[in-house]
């Protein structure tokens, strides 16, 4: 069942964050299988956020290469079989279900955003769960970096860039980047504490004027939503699991499912077990 306009709820407006901060897994899920939606930061703490994209087995090869080669925005913690809808990250999860809103494609246009893909699903997709910064902003906070989109109640800001990733086969595009704005004190703190974590994009690549990836406006993000700086925060960029979505757009492959940017699948795994010290 397709349920794209049945319950267009959002986390925020339902769900107090404490209490969608203490979500286990499962319970989040469960959420999201009954239709709620809405950007994932900072629900269910403590446990990995991953990207979706699932892909035709004929195209799988080349996905997987475009990973192997750009492994800072698309570092693979799982990839499935041809047909399969489960991940080891989460056995009990339904991958066609279990993101609070996809997005469907077919020849790189945008055709659907509904909150389940059953009826989208084919035997021949092949999944490919990739690391989420949201995983890491755990260790942000911990750190006492302050989290501007999670205190805004919005999703985290996503741009498209002039750099282009390494091409493989038939998938070239640009990378995206997610933006956080940090307190100049708070600078040290979030390059190292996100370094220590290089399954789920780990240190920044550009910090400072945003005009040096190519961005001109950081209130108009290309994903998810303008989120408000403080006096002095300096606009930090890191490497975003969104970068296939923008392969699938430059690419145009006949047909792929993606989460929607910011609506991410949680995982069963445990954030500090892709720390690396």
């Amino acid at each position: 069942m397709n349920r794209t306009q049945d319950r267009p709820l959002n986390l925020l407006d339902d769900h107090d964050h404490d209490h969608a901060r203490a979500w286990s897994p499962n319970e989040a899920r469960a959420h999201f299988r009954s239709g709620l939606s809405g950007p994932t930061a900072g629900r269910a703490a403590g446990h990995t956020q991953a990207n979706l994209i699932s892909v035709p087995a004929d195209w799988a090869y080349d996905m997987l290469l475009f990973c192997q080669r750009n492994p800072k925005p698309c570092p693979v913690l799982d990839v499935t079989d041809a047909g399969s809808w489960t991940t080891v990250l989460a056995p009990d999860a339904d991958l066609r279900t279990d993101v609070p809103r996809y997005r469907v494609w077919e020849h790189g246009e945008l055709v659907d955003e509904p909150t389940d893909v059953v009826a989208h699903w084919r035997e021949d997709l092949v999944s490919f769960l990739i690391g989420c910064s949201f995983t890491f902003e755990w260790a942000l906070s911990e750190a006492g970096v302050p989290l501007r989109h999670i205190e805004q109640g919005r999703n985290v800001s996503m741009f498209v860039t002039s750099r282009q990733c390494r091409p493989a086969g038939r998938l070239h595009g640009p990378m995206v980047v997610s933006m956080r704005p940090v307190p100049p004190a708070h600078l040290a703190a979030a390059i190292r504490e996100s370094s220590l974590l290089p399954a789920v994009h780990g240190s920044p690549v550009h910090c400072g004027e945003p005009d040096g990836l190519g961005i001109e406006d950081l209130a108009r993000p290309d994903f998810g939503d303008a989120v408000d700086a403080e006096p002095g925060d300096i606009p930090v960029f890191w490497a975003c699991g969104v970068t296939p979505q923008a392969a699938v757009m430059a690419s145009r492959p006949p047909f792929a499912i993606t989460h929607a940017p910011g609506q991410m699948f949680i995982t069963d795994a445990r954030d500090e077990q892709y720390r690396v010290a």
